[in-house]
């Protein structure tokens, strides 16, 4: 059975945000029950392994209470929580775990089909094409850590396309030799559309407009919100309501395949998160960067310390940033506390009736967050308040994501932190740096990008994608 209700060890933020009087941010809880665990003699040390494609293995060590103690059940609730963030934030299709025999026995029940984590194992399943299973580590059992990176984008000779698939919206930029030309946004409706056509159309519009407006394509470069292995969208939110047998017909290679409709013209495809990071490090002239994309989803990606890509998901939309069994829970994922009810036009809609915001339900969320910002113009507190709560959200967010990142620059960016609401994500949020993890407030540079690189600036980005 696993704990959810009454984990021990939920913190009371210093600074609370007023609209959300019950966060209990997952940055506090993991450090004050590791903290707990390291003052009980004979403490267990357990070690995470995640598989992943090219047998790459990501290791993360934490500790235990041992089977011995009073508080051993605590583990699972953190056990749990943790394992979820590493597959989301890695990716894998195996978890190796080296650790107490009953905590690993609970991961087992937990993480299989039927289990309480029965949508993470089906959608790491889809994406590797292998099936998911517990590994069960003997302390003798050795595990070496192996990950592949890889350079990304800046490829800026020629006659390019950037096109950035959002929710809400798709961008395009016709950029010649690093110079955006021609840049647009049209409004769509992919997550409520189950026709193939009618992604394929959207998409194909925006890239010809670009075209049009150039004597010749040398390439095209993508970014769109999803996983992509070579190409390929094996799973994405965009085009979730596509049957399976028409997802894998006309989906699964929609890019390829429109990349040879327009002339067999070399294409590259990244998730928007990643270049997000790549936009980021493109305009700072350096690395370590993660960047977040607030918009109909969370986009995350990070480019390292060498100017490469990890391999890794990315896919902190799914990570659980908030410890509170009674939070908002996602309508995909079916889970609570995970970062898309937090940094994303959902958190907006979320947030707004707390605020004494009224909005029409009958409306897309893209208008409903125009009509928030539109308040936060006329300075309505309710609307200010709210993004004020967001940037709270980040700040204690960031003290979780610094367990896994080594983020010299966070750069945020998309539709949400557009205008004033975006000056106070990040003032709040480097308030909650200051007071809670101070040591990281001064070794992260947290900003925003200009405005037009804020809504265009990963189409321009994802032009680069793509070597000539």
């Amino acid at each position: 059975m696993i704990h959810l209700n009454n984990f021990k060890y939920l913190q009371t933020p210093k600074i609370k945000p007023n609209l959300d009087v019950h966060f209990k941010p997952a940055s506090l809880a993991i450090l004050a029950f590791e903290n707990a665990v390291k003052k009980v003699e004979g403490h267990v040390k357990a070690t995470i392994g995640i598989l992943r494609h090219h047998e790459q293995i990501a290791i993360f060590e934490t500790v235990l209470f041992p089977e011995t103690h009073e508080d051993f059940e605590e583990n699972f609730f953190f056990l749990e929580r943790l394992i979820k963030s590493l597959l989301w934030i890695k990716g894998g299709y195996e978890v190796l775990f080296k650790g107490p025999k009953k905590a690993g026995e609970h991961l087992q029940r937990v993480y299989q089909h039927g289990g309480h984590r029965d949508f993470d194992v089906r959608f790491m399943e889809r994406i590797y094409e292998k099936p998911f299973r517990i590994h069960l580590l003997t302390e003798e059992e050795k595990l070496i850590a192996y990950e592949e990176t890889e350079p990304i984008g800046r490829n800026l000779e020629g006659y390019r396309i950037g096109f950035d698939a959002g929710g809400s919206d798709r961008k395009v930029s016709a950029v010649i030799n690093g110079e955006a030309i021609y840049s647009e946004e049209v409004v769509w409706h992919p997550k409520i559309n189950s026709d193939p056509q009618y992604h394929i159309d959207g998409i194909k519009d925006s890239m010809l407009r670009a075209a049009s407006k150039m004597p010749r394509v040398d390439a095209i470069g993508v970014s769109s919100a999803g996983v992509y292995i070579d190409n390929q969208a094996m799973v994405a939110s965009l085009f979730r309501q596509v049957p399976d047998h028409l997802y894998s017909k006309y989906i699964k290679n929609i890019y390829l395949d429109i990349a040879k409709d327009m002339g067999d013209v070399p294409i590259e495809v990244a998730n928007d998160g990643d270049v997000t990071a790549l936009a980021g490090a493109m305009s700072l002239n350096d690395n370590q960067v993660l960047g977040i994309a607030m918009g109909t989803s969370q986009a995350v990606g990070y480019v390292d310390a060498d100017g490469h890509i990890t391999g890794w998901l990315n896919e902190l939309a799914f990570v659980p940033v908030d410890f509170y069994s009674g939070a908002e829970v996602d309508e995909w994922s079916l889970d609570f506390g995970v970062g898309v009810s937090y940094f994303s036009q959902d958190a907006v809609i979320k947030l707004a009736p707390e605020a004494g915001i009224t909005l029409d339900p009958n409306i897309s969320p893209a208008d409903r967050l125009k009509i928030v910002q539109d308040l936060v113009i006329k300075k309505h507190q309710g609307a200010l308040d709210i993004f004020k709560t967001i940037g709270i959200y980040l700040g204690y967010a960031l003290g979780f994501y610094d367990r896994f990142y080594q983020m010299k620059h966070v750069l945020i960016l998309g539709r949400v932190t557009s205008g004033v609401g975006g000056d106070l994500i990040i003032k709040w949020a480097k308030k909650v740096l200051e007071t809670e993890f101070p040591q990281l407030a001064k070794t992260i540079n947290l900003q925003l990008p200009d405005e037009k690189s804020r809504r265009v600036g990963q189409s321009i980005a994802a032009a680069s994608l793509p070597k000539i």
